[in-house]
């Protein structure tokens, strides 16, 4: 090769590289964090009684509003979740990036309003939503679009004569869990659903009379590169990033959910937003 052939092929590989970058920059910012992906899973365990079959629970967590993530985006969420038709609907966790900025919370309420679900709608706290300022007017916001706060506590569901436990813990970062108030008196034979915002708090969980942990927070890395997997992860998801996991002790089963927004930076790679939509089947 002579030395204008080198020449060529080395500008002509340094152009390549830096138009693969270009496009992978702009698929991470302006693509993938569109591909909103629904995660359908079977919940199969001994303690779920036979009226609960095919019951249909929806979790979206960390939307992070106002971070690259709008008011249309969160209008087109509401009709996604709709559209499936859950029982019941779980947030778990960081609405709003950053709170004390957002001007218009009155219409996240609003839209947040227009998701149905027979047996309710219920939330906890992430590390953004008592973060800035936040814990009173996330919590307004919610209210507001009739969402029930569990926070170190715990409700029944019913359904005909049976009924499940659906709990949820105060943020792990900034507020203050507590899993011995969140089930106290409730029933331990009793299939029982945790709401964490964090994933790592199942190291705790599993001590618990707990069967599945739900949480969001990790973004599942947000950020993730081939042979390699994801770059960060936040304080309290950097065991279980996202997907299932199943601890041997008492058979708890985490779910950790990938999230809607992004937060520090506005890119998802190979690591797509979701929803969670599970369905209860009984082993009775």
């Amino acid at each position: 090769m002579n030395r204008r052939s080198f020449i060529r092929n080395t500008f002509v590989s340094m152009a390549t590289l830096l138009g693969m970058s270009g496009l992978s920059y702009y698929y991470a910012r302006e693509i993938e964090p569109e591909m909103l992906r629904i995660n359908k899973e079977d919940m199969i365990a001994n303690p779920i009684p036979h009226s609960f079959d095919g019951f249909k629970i929806v979790q979206f967590s960390d939307t992070h509003v106002g971070f690259h993530y709008t008011e249309e985006q969160l209008i087109e969420l509401v009709s996604k979740i709709n559209e499936l038709e859950p029982d019941l609907i779980v947030f778990t966790g960081d609405l709003i990036d950053a709170p004390h900025k957002y001007k218009n919370t009155k219409q996240i309420s609003l839209i947040l309003h227009k998701l149905k679900a027979e047996y309710g709608k219920y939330w906890v706290y992430g590390n953004h939503d008592h973060g800035g300022y936040g814990t009173d007017l996330v919590h307004e916001v919610m209210e507001q679009a009739h969402f029930h706060l569990l926070q170190n506590s715990h409700i029944p569901i019913q359904r005909g004569q049976d009924e499940i436990i659906l709990a949820g813990i105060d943020d792990v970062i900034l507020g203050t869990p507590d899993l011995h108030a969140t089930l106290k008196d409730s029933d331990e034979e009793r299939f029982t659903i945790l709401l964490a915002h964090e994933p790592d708090f199942a190291d705790t969980t599993v001590n618990f009379p707990v069967d599945v942990q739900l949480s969001g927070h990790s973004h599942g890395g947000q950020v993730r590169l081939p042979f390699i997997g994801h770059l960060y992860t936040p304080t309290y998801a950097e065991k279980y990033i996202q997907g299932k996991y199943r601890f041997k002790q008492n058979n708890l089963v985490l779910y950790v959910n990938k999230g809607i927004g992004t937060t520090r930076l506005p890119f998802r790679f190979l690591c797509k937003p979701e929803i969670h939509s599970y369905t209860l089947k009984s082993n009775q």
